[in-house]
């Protein structure tokens, strides 16, 4: 059965919807006018085909998909995870698979993961490169071999990857700050809690921040890396409160929660502005309390998907792969944050419908 959007160009254009196919997907059979007039038809109206069906149609061999991006901090890396496993899960009937292999934390055996990858013939890597420096000899290997890289959630810009997937880092970064700005007094002092800034996500939003934040009347900016552990973050953040009071917090990382409860334990709740990255069902309780003033969200579901995307466009219908895939983040704050909580639910139904397909963990 025809979809119900070439029926569409095919009334407009008067033509058969078989007609239409041809044009669209660049088989023999019509003339070179009436093709050039139904695409454009098809553009007028913001037709755009399914991607697994016109892949379906072209018979390709299947592919192997490696994942390598961190379990931990499971708050935001399951968001991401369940983007992959969710749009790799359409391609199940053309026998795509997915090898899941994952790091304990950002940074952490990432190499040997990528390369174990690499060692089991696939044809794209997603990874997030917690060690950009360390990594950039396999990504460049596996590029030589024709395998496309494409870095999720943070990127290895010296690498030769085919492309990344992320938030945009100084748009994050710049955007905190702005916020962060218009609560507090003019001249007050800030804090950076992040993870580790040879980390490319991680510097990039905290340059950003760093130069709206003085740029808007801000005062001096202590930046903490936390290195994505939560007692070192509580411990750090904790020690920072005791010794000089504050006004205003941006965590850049997914790890909030050591950093909500060092502002509770400090006696600050309230007081201190902060704003974070994350989203999570665990985090309601703190916006309620006015502990979290924003989050800057990263969107990881949505970053996942694309990853996902690109590559299989690419393997399967020879699509170019962009540069690079910047998104804009959400900015969520009390006001909406029922609606993005609640929207995150059916993600997590998805994903485990799609781990199903064939999503194997080495």
């Amino acid at each position: 059965m025809s979809k119900p959007g070439i029926r569409e160009i095919a009334r407009i254009a008067n033509v058969s919807p078989g007609t239409v196919d041809r044009a669209l997907h660049g088989r023999k059979g019509i003339t070179e006018e009436t093709r050039r007039r139904i695409l454009a038809i098809a553009g007028s109206i913001g037709y755009s085909p399914d991607l697994a069906a016109r892949a379906l149609s072209t018979r390709r061999a299947p592919v192997l998909v490696g994942v390598s991006i961190p379990r931990e901090i499971r708050y935001y890396f399951d968001q991401l995870l369940a983007g992959i496993m969710s749009e790799a899960g359409r391609f199940d009937r053309l026998g795509v698979k997915v090898l899941y292999s994952p790091m304990e934390r950002l940074g952490q055996d990432d190499v040997q993961k990528a390369s174990e990858l690499l060692s089991r013939r696939v044809d794209a890597l997603i990874l997030t490169p917690g060690d950009p420096q360390a990594l950039t000899p396999v990504i460049d290997e596996a590029e030589s071999r024709g395998v496309r890289v494409i870095c999720v959630d943070t990127d290895a810009p010296s690498s030769r990857r085919s492309t990344a997937v992320c938030v945009n880092p100084e748009v994050c970064g710049r955007l905190a700050a702005e916020l962060l700005a218009s609560y507090l007094p003019e001249g007050s002092g800030a804090a950076v809690i992040t993870g580790m800034l040879e980390v490319e996500d991680h510097a990039k939003k905290t340059a950003g921040f760093q130069a709206m934040y003085v740029g808007n009347g801000g005062g001096a900016v202590q930046v903490i890396e936390a290195h994505e552990d939560e007692d070192e973050a509580f411990q750090k953040c904790f020690a920072l409160l005791s010794r000089n009071p504050i006004a205003g917090i941006y965590v850049n990382t997914v790890n909030c929660l050591p950093v909500c409860r060092a502002i509770g334990a400090a006696g600050l709740a309230g007081k201190v502005k902060l704003i974070t990255t994350d989203l999570f069902r665990e985090m309601a309780v703190f916006f309620e309390k006015g502990v979290i003033a924003a989050s800057i969200h990263g969107r990881p579901f949505a970053q996942g998907e694309i990853a996902v995307r690109l590559a299989l466009d690419h393997l399967l219908n020879g699509r170019p792969l962009p540069r690079e895939s910047l998104l804009m983040p959400h900015v969520v704050m009390r006001s909406n944050l029922r609606h993005f909580l609640d929207a995150m639910e059916p993600a997590a139904h998805r994903r485990s419908a799609a781990e199903a397909f064939g999503g194997r963990q080495l």
